[in-house]
């Protein structure tokens, strides 16, 4: 337990951490020091002054070093003959802090009327305003009124692109340097700088292409004025116009809590995301977001989105009845005697996953997941995964992170964040085996190299000897892994061979220990674990029906990609957000809802269970994927009862061996977070909205649930093929059917099968 030092603030006494910087303390007791420059997620720099107080300290007798006291016996108190910043200034023990004296007051006044004499005030147009702390702070410190001249005000250029995502306003911006700080800091992409000096000094990207990071948004949100907007927000709405819907990012393994901020349209007479936000949640994603996750949204309301169900007749899908779809279907399923498989996509929420499951398998059918690889290996990643108490805040010095065949930043980008972290700030070692070089090995404290799909073959040979040169001495042992340039039983054997050296070097069952998958989206987990697909392939063995052609009767594809090896069939149903290639080859085509369209859970990669809920209402007659699996199932004799997805997860939670114990009153309950950065503190931490929504529960490994289950896997490794050495890198702004749709991230889309 932290050394604990005894304050004083105000006339109150405060207990807190030693090295904790007074600011901090005083938000423990709810005493809020106003600050810009100050962010608890960035180094202190002492900047702006706004955050001056009065501190004073024990007098100490020269000559005895205790503290001197005076006739009644109370500690003589000297305090410094300057105000100092309570944002630079660690507590001490018996130090005395003022903050509401006026000396304080007037200093605070000061600093304020100084920084408006060269702000535009421009508040009824800027895209800040209602969310502001230099409003708001002005309004609770500052003076009545300013006596500068407002003819002498510096007038600058207004809204400079820093890139083609973000926007800066030079006339706003007050110097506090916070996003230069992020990205010097916590991205690590130093692509912003201070450029002149005095009047003129100004924020400059240096980069090429301009402001290259895929934590730009973030940058917008700790800004303290609106210097810096977002091409997509800027000038779209207020923010109390705006309602918040608690959500969970999809495009990734993290699982990232979001905001959905909605609006009523009068134009559309509908309505719309008009921007996500991060929700903080310090187990996940902390306060941040990646670029993807922000801009993609616009997906949700595309012109094209399938509003009616289609029934292909005389070779042309034409929209139909839902009771013509359901019936057709059901009709082929009846006569199809079993010969059914379906193949489930994994951004679909665990209760569509359990229900279209649970269907199929009574009808006698197959089950299996899209995309194929991480089916191999999702039940290794189960067996040992990181513990059910797996806080990457507390990894550091002594332990080892293994980071084998994967790219985090590209795969799970706020997982780059809080893990570079933990190895550039707090001395955990970092391990890096690859076989070409990621943003990843800046860090690495020892590299390995391979050649290209053959990792498995590589760790094969090597396993023993990482164990003696880094995980046998080590606290704790996180292995990323990815799949790349793997097939399946490639993968597969990579994570059971990882699996192996966690079991050998005795890091199995610690919390901070464990595999950790980069899975290409955030419910892959959660619907392997609906489904249980078989290890040996992600599909299934086919020609049930004795044909050479068809592999099935009837196939239905739930969100499956157009990238996925699906079976043939005779008959097939599909339920999508587009007309994707896949779509038309459809003979039923289903309009299925978005995450945001509906409520539900993802289960993320380390096994955390959250909960999502509904921003937007249904687009025309676009239904949910359990909702579409229930009255197939009603049509087809079975008389489930289900009001929704609640109910649906309350039986997940009986069924499903991992998951019992959880319930949404589980998932939903939140609590208090350190540092608290919401929609109160907007001064303190930007405009990160609270959770409200719940912070989600990991459950727990297998290794966790059955200690004396665990055994060393008999590994066969086979021989890259060239399926799998096809299969590369999965760049963030991967060209795919939802982030096209947004105009935003066009430039910077990667075409399928290229690079990043």
């Amino acid at each position: 337990m932290a050394e604990l030092v005894n304050l004083t603030i105000d006339g109150v006494p405060v207990s807190v951490p030693k090295g904790m910087l007074i600011v901090d303390a005083a938000k423990k007791i709810g005493n809020d020091i106003p600050v810009f420059c100050y962010h608890p997620k960035l180094k202190p720099v002492g900047m702006c002054r706004m955050c001056l107080v009065e501190v004073g300290t024990p007098k100490i007798d020269p000559a005895t070093k205790q503290p001197v006291r005076d006739e009644q016996g109370n500690v003589v108190i000297a305090f410094m003959p300057k105000l100092t910043t309570a944002c630079t200034t660690p507590v001490s023990e018996g130090m005395v802090v003022r903050t509401a004296t006026e000396q304080v007051r007037a200093a605070r006044e000061d600093i304020l009327e100084f920084l408006l004499t060269s702000h535009p005030l421009d508040c009824p147009i800027c895209d800040k305003g209602g969310e502001c702390p230099l409003q708001n702070l002005t309004l609770a410190f500052g003076p009545a009124f300013s006596r500068f001249d407002y003819n002498d005000k510096a007038h600058n250029e207004k809204h400079v692109p820093l890139g083609d995502l973000i926007y800066l306003d030079r006339e706003r911006c007050i110097q506090c340097a916070r996003c230069i700080r992020f990205q010097d800091e916590i991205a690590d992409d130093h692509v912003l700088q201070f450029h002149d000096r005095g009047r003129g000094m100004e924020i400059i990207t240096f980069s090429d292409p301009p402001f290259d990071s895929y934590f730009g948004g973030n940058t917008t949100d700790i800004c303290p004025v609106g210097a810096l907007t977002t091409a997509d927000f800027r000038f779209k709405a207020r923010p109390w116009e705006l309602s918040s819907t608690p959500s969970v990012c999809t495009h990734c393994a993290v699982g990232c809590n979001i905001a959905l901020n909605t609006r009523l349209e009068t134009r559309t007479g509908g309505y719309e995301i008009k921007r996500v936000m991060p929700r903080q949640n310090e187990q996940v994603n902390e306060i941040w977001i990646c670029d993807k996750g922000r801009y993609v949204h616009h997906f949700t309301r595309a012109e094209d989105r399938l509003r009616r169900p289609m029934i292909r007749r005389e070779g042309r899908l034409v929209e139909s009845t839902w009771e013509q779809a359901l019936q057709v279907i059901a009709d082929r399923i009846g006569l199809a005697g079993g010969s059914v498989a379906a193949v489930i996509g994994d951004r679909i929420p665990n209760e569509d996953a359990y229900v279209i499951a649970k269907l199929v398998r009574e009808l006698g059918g197959e089950v299996g997941i899209s995309p194929a690889v991480p089916a191999y290996y999702a039940d290794v990643a189960r067996a040992f995964g990181v513990g059910a108490e797996c806080d990457f805040g507390r990894l550091g010095k002594g332990d080892v992170l293994m980071v084998i065949n994967g790219d985090v930043e590209e795969q799970a980008p706020v997982w780059f964040l809080r893990l570079r972290q933990a190895v550039v700030d707090r001395g955990a070692t970092l391990v890096l085996a690859h076989s070409r070089s990621t943003k990843m090995h800046r860090y690495a404290h020892a590299i390995y190299r391979y050649d290209p799909g053959y990792a498995a073959k590589w760790l094969a040979a090597n396993g023993q000897a990482l164990i003696e040169r880094h995980l046998a001495g080590a606290r704790n042992a996180l292995i990323v892994f990815g799949d790349e340039q793997l097939d399946g039983p490639g993968a597969r054997a990579l994570a059971q061979l990882l699996a192996n050296l966690l079991i050998q070097a005795g890091h199995v069952g610690k919390p901070e220990s464990g595999l950790l998958p980069l899975y290409p989206h955030a419910n892959t987990q959660g619907v392997f674990d609906m489904t249980q697909a078989v290890r040996e392939t992600a599909m299934v063995n086919g020609k049930r029906n004795g044909s050479e052609l068809f592999q099935y009767d009837v196939v239905w594809l739930a969100g499956v990609g157009d990238d996925a090896d699906v079976p043939r069939a005779r008959f097939t149903v599909v339920q999508e957000l587009f007309l994707t290639d896949l779509a038309k080859r459809a003979d039923v085509l289903l309009p299925a809802l978005s995450f945001a369209e509906r409520e539900g859970t993802f289960t993320s990669a380390d096994r955390r269970v959250q909960r999502f809920y509904r921003a937007l209402p249904p687009l025309d007659e676009a239904k949910p994927d359990w909702w579409i699996a229930l009255e197939l199932a009603k049509r087809l004799g079975y008389a489930w009862r289900y009001a929704g997805p609640q109910a649906i997860f309350a039986e997940v939670a009986q069924r499903v061996p991992a998951y019992a114990g959880l319930s949404y009153e589980r998932i939903s309950q939140v609590a208090p977070q350190w540092p608290p950065l919401g929609r109160e503190d907007l001064y303190y931490g930007g405009t990160v909205y609270d959770n409200t929504g719940g912070l989600g529960a990991r459950y727990a490994s297998d290794a966790e649930r059955d200690p004396a289950g665990v055994r060393p896997y008999e590994v066969t490794v086979p021989e890259p093929t060239i399926a799998g050495l096809a299969r590369i890198l999965r760049p963030l702004y991967r060209e795919g059917e939802l982030i096209r749709r947004s105009a935003v991230l066009a430039a910077h889309l990667v075409p399928v099968g290229q690079p990043a």
